[in-house]
């Protein structure tokens, strides 16, 4: 059974973009793989797959310690920047912050 990070347990429940961009990315023209969103903020950004590496920045500039997939079909799923833990989302299908 997974152990969740007090970081996960206490992030805000947020409903993924309908159209997720990483601005970062379009600013920069660049191309993102896949997109992540902030649970403390919402900032969306680009995974470390993507040249920009604009999650980790975000991380790196805020200390919001939680992304979640933003893809609108993807995998519910959090990381946490501190503890280094993914888990499946435990809010998933649970009521979302805007």
């Amino acid at each position: 059974m997974e152990t969740l990070c007090a970081h996960i347990k206490a992030a805000k429940l947020r409903a993924k973009p309908e159209n997720p961009v990483c601005q970062s990315c379009l600013d920069e023209g660049l191309r993102w793989v896949q997109l992540r969103q902030c649970l403390e903020c919402g900032h969306v950004g680009c995974c470390d797959s993507s040249p920009g590496k604009h999650a980790t920045k975000h991380f790196h500039a805020s200390q919001h310690p939680v992304m979640q997939n933003a893809e609108p079909n993807g995998p519910q799923w959090a990381w946490c920047y501190v503890d280094e833990q993914m888990v499946r989302a435990p809010w998933a299908g649970a009521e979302t912050e805007g």
